[in-house]
């Protein structure tokens, strides 16, 4: 089903330039085949440059070694790419983890920050770097992965909430880090209005985060992804997307 709000958005020229955090497999193996299948030029970040080679390869991608919860390594990897392209046209900030779903009266801090440290901090730590090589790109595109789990409006309305059992999990750290990379998603939009800067939600597609439970393929899963990396200049920005439309905050 086509998203209605990037229906007949214009597509980003061939051999765009793409960045992939923590593209190693699942998910995002998917959407950088699909991206470089359809022209781009993709990076695909990965904390094991072995394991991220080996990926790159199966895809026709490029791999980069980038740990997005190290300010040093994150450098690292703008550098490598302003070496080799100069620019960057589409960035997206996948690179997530689950962290434990205990119940919230069980959560430590520590376990609070585990989950920030990837989820929050690096999609920030990731786009603050790269951000002068957006700002070369004739039309530069931030996609930052989320979820579901992160809308306020569903997590404070028990029928929403309930609709979604079994998929609804009530994860403190997980839930509140995909809000808050939905806030930080809005506060980009307003910051950078010559970006298009949209959050995601793939679904409850089946991947190693969720133990291989979720109903969806990554084929499937990939598809908001890739649609939101692929809009142009007229799309949207400062949105939260699924495959069927938007997504209430």
């Amino acid at each position: 089903m086509i998203c209605p709000a990037v229906r007949g958005a214009a597509r980003l020229p061939d051999m765009t330039t793409t960045l992939i955090t923590g593209a190693d497999k699942g998910l995002e193996l998917q959407t950088a085949r699909r991206l470089a299948g359809a022209g781009h030029t993709v990076y695909l970040g990965a904390r094991d440059i072995g394991r991220g080679a080996r990926a790159a390869r199966s895809v026709g991608a490029r791999p980069l070694l980038v740990d997005v919860t190290d300010d040093d390594s994150v450098a690292a990897a703008a550098e490598q790419v302003r070496e080799h392209t100069g620019h960057l046209d589409v960035l997206v900030n996948n690179a997530g983890v689950a962290g434990p779903a205990r119940p919230a009266d069980e959560i430590t801090a520590a376990d609070m920050l585990a989950a920030y440290e990837t989820n929050v901090f690096g999609a920030v730590r990731v786009t603050h770097a790269f951000l002068p090589l957006l700002h070369r790109s004739t039309s530069p595109v931030v996609v930052n992965v989320s979820s579901g789990l992160g809308s306020l409006a569903v997590a404070a309305d028990p029928a929403a909430h309930a609709s979604l059992v079994p998929l609804w999990i009530s994860s403190l750290p997980y839930n509140s880090s995909k809000a808050a990379l939905n806030m930080i998603t809005v506060l980009y939009a307003r910051a950078l209005p010559g970006m298009r800067v949209n959050a995601v939600d793939p679904g409850h597609t089946a991947t190693d985060l969720n133990g291989h439970t979720g109903a969806q393929s990554v084929e499937q899963g990939a598809d908001i992804i890739v649609r939101m990396a692929s809009i142009g200049p007229d799309g949207p920005t400062g949105g939260y997307f699924t495959s069927d439309g938007s997504m209430p905050w």
